[in-house]
């Protein structure tokens, strides 16, 4: 896209204020000031318009979208490390670069599973509500007991860079770590992680305490903890997902919770979000977040600065360092 003027750039949602200032000088841009998500049909119109759309990732970028762009669309600059929300093949197909913001949530996501991974067994959620109910009557030495961590063992799904930073925690807090992944990592980051690797997924859950889903959604992954898988988990055993709802059967692991043959569950991503399932509002050893994994100033800061030097590298006429490879995925 080398070109004297400025590219067409449309942002879908608003970010943070540095970041629009920053296009704003670069690229000609349109922003979404009211912050309002956009419809199919919204986006499809911003495509016809666009040199550039910077979509999140709520967005839904399918062949729907991508089949009515017009021909001077040349690059899908998301915001945000997932790329699930993309039709990566349609993009390929219309000649449509696609790029994302890989490493800059690692920490932020791993803190996230790290509170969960603490906040569910010992209650943290369930007693704060209890005080502000105003029914706390005072400590009682058998009142809101929980479990401790230390000693435990930790499955974490998916060993990439952020569960990689989530073992490091881990191994902090006292957790034996293991790990499934779909390649085996280095002998180098076991041996520093302490990790111990399972080819088996099944055979992972059914000796684990804790299982933290750190893979992305992919169609090898949906539903990866199936309502079969989930039976093979201990009861005493509780379940973190900050990754994508879709990995989990949630109706299977809402009925599971219910039943109590699972103990908790610690949740910032749900499957068909914003929705939750109503029965899960109802549970008391189940925390429920808002999508706040990545939620911290300065990864979104960083997530910014990462889809300008996409465009404006592509804008140049080169390769932009973060363009998603779709058979990589």
């Amino acid at each position: 896209m080398p070109s004297r003027t400025k590219p067409r750039v449309v942002v879908t949602r608003r970010l943070p204020d540095v970041v629009e200032t920053r296009m704003m000088e670069l690229f000609n841009c349109k922003l979404n000031l009211d912050d309002m998500p956009m419809t199919q049909q919204q986006l499809a119109q911003a495509t016809k318009e666009a040199d550039v759309l910077v979509p999140t990732v709520t967005d839904r970028i399918d062949a729907g979208v991508l089949s009515q762009a017009g021909p001077q669309l040349r690059l899908v600059a998301s915001f945000g490390t997932g790329v699930d929300h993309i039709d990566l093949k349609t993009a390929r197909q219309r000649g449509v670069t696609v790029t994302n913001t890989p490493g800059v949530l690692t920490e932020d996501t791993a803190d996230m599973t790290m509170a969960l991974l603490l906040s569910v067994p010992r209650r943290l959620a369930e007693g704060e509500r209890v005080v502000r109910s105003g029914r706390w009557s005072g400590w009682s030495p058998t009142s809101m007991l929980g479990h401790r961590i230390w000693g435990k063992r930790l499955g974490i799904i998916g060993m990439g860079r952020i569960g990689q930073a989530v073992a490091r925690r881990a191994r902090g807090f006292g957790l034996s770590v293991h790990y499934h992944n779909r390649r085996r990592v280095h002998e180098d980051i076991e041996q520093e992680l302490e990790a111990t690797y399972w080819e088996s997924l099944d055979q992972m859950l059914s000796r684990m305490d804790f299982i933290s889903v750190n893979c992305p959604h992919t169609p090898a992954t949906y539903h990866l903890l199936s309502a079969r898988r989930l039976k093979l988990m201990q009861p005493h055993a509780v379940v973190v997902n900050t990754s994508r709802g879709e990995v989990i059967d949630e109706n299977a692991l809402t009925r599971m919770l219910s039943a109590g043959d699972l103990a908790g569950a610690g949740l910032d991503v749900f499957e068909h979000e914003p929705a939750v399932n109503p029965k899960l509002l109802r549970l008391e050893n189940v925390v429920l977040l808002p999508h706040l994994g990545s939620a911290t100033l300065e990864g979104r800061l960083d997530m910014g600065e990462k889809v300008i030097v996409n465009i404006k590298t592509f804008a140049d006429g080169h390769t932009p360092p973060d363009r998603v490879v779709e058979a990589l995925l």
